[in-house]
């Protein structure tokens, strides 16, 4: 095989985290690669290891002089954008959280090479309608990153909801309302609300919060400012003890999946990506009980060429209930040992194996 290209976002969001991980490990493995970086390059969330980011420039500054179309490129982008390529031949890694393919994802899917989904209920909604191109590849726990550490600021159960905040897929604001219902104000438990959308307007984001609290403010719930490093991100995970992850459509969830990989312990929605990572030994599982359309009319708008269709929901008793198992699993033992298995079952260096094979045989 060639000279490897990849088509990648280098920045602080989810697919730039995963781009840099992907990177780090071929990186690792001494491949001489080019990079077409998707929009701006900012590595100021990642460890600033100066031969890894030489290696990076280089393989940025040498792309436009050396790059032949006839060699294959691996991207990681959404559908939207994915029809653009810098190759004749191109593997897409992408993420589908809804239920209702358009004609425009079918399109892009069929003119790309191979299409790459970590959700097993995603390739099963492709291959419903005949695309066979589709494969599963998870994601992977981010271990220059994220580590285990002893920090532990207060005594009250630490909740954490995470993910930025999008006022339906996510269920966030059901999630606030119900938590608030019956923990707020309570000295005993805490909830961590790390949801700050910068693709959103702050004011807006407060008046959404507003809403869904009824106007009330609780003293046990924090609501914090974008963290710029993932040092930072580490620091507050290890300081969760119990992740909510209730969301109603994922590709992945990473925040979530880190989360219990660093042995947290989790109360979780038994559907979607979810299900690839998250078992009934490593969370306490609440089962969907509907679906419900996924539009907000901000990120998701009916009759878009994108992101149509509906998410999973679930019963408000069978979240409340949840809530009192997974404190009764974290009052029988703080540590989550069996979310510990995640960082040896998903790792970077088997996602990069299975995108190299991918590479290697279209």
């Amino acid at each position: 095989m060639s000279k490897l290209a990849f088509n990648l976002p280098l920045n602080s969001t989810s697919l730039g985290q995963v781009s840099f991980s992907i990177l780090r490990e071929v990186f690792k493995r001494k491949l001489d690669i080019h990079l077409f970086p998707i929009g701006g390059v900012d590595v100021s969330s990642q460890s600033q290891d100066q031969d890894f980011l030489s290696w990076l420039q280089n393989a940025i500054l040498t792309s436009v002089k050396e790059h032949n179309k006839n060699t294959p490129i691996f991207k990681l982008w959404h559908f939207n954008g994915s029809l653009e390529s810098y190759s004749n031949k191109q593997v897409l890694l992408s993420f589908y959280e809804v239920d209702s393919p358009t004609a425009t994802e079918i399109n892009i899917i069929k003119n790309n090479e191979k299409v790459l989904l970590s959700s097993n209920y995603a390739i099963s909604i492709f291959k419903s309608l005949g695309l066979n191109n589709v494969d599963f590849v998870p994601l992977a726990f981010d271990s220059t990153h994220f580590k285990n550490s002893t920090k532990r600021n207060v005594d009250a159960i630490q909740y954490g909801l995470f993910g930025k905040l999008e006022p339906q897929r996510k269920r966030h604001l059901k999630v606030l309302s119900l938590w608030a219902n019956k923990y707020g104000n309570n000295p005993n438990y805490s909830l961590n609300c790390a949801i700050f959308n910068h693709f959103l307007d702050p004011n807006v984001q407060s008046q959404i919060i507003s809403q869904a609290l009824n106007g009330q403010k609780y003293f046990n719930i924090n609501f914090l400012n974008y963290m710029p490093s993932n040092e930072m991100y580490n620091d507050l995970l290890n300081n969760t003890d119990i992740v909510l992850a209730m969301s109603g459509g994922e590709g992945w969830g990473l925040p979530e999946f880190q989360t219990v990989a660093l042995g947290k312990h989790c109360l979780g929605l038994n559907a979607h990506a979810y299900k690839d990572w998250m078992t009934d030994q490593n969370a306490v599982l609440v089962q969907p009980n509907s679906k419900i359309p996924c539009y907000d009319n901000i990120f998701f708008k009916q009759g878009q060429e994108f992101n149509q269709g509906n998410i999973f929901d679930w019963s408000d008793q069978d979240f409340l209930d949840g809530l009192d198992k997974v404190e009764a699993r974290y009052k029988n033992d703080p540590v989550n040992s069996e979310g510990f298995k995640l960082q040896e079952q998903f790792t970077y260096s088997k996602m990069v194996d299975s995108i190299l094979e991918v590479m290697k045989n279209i």
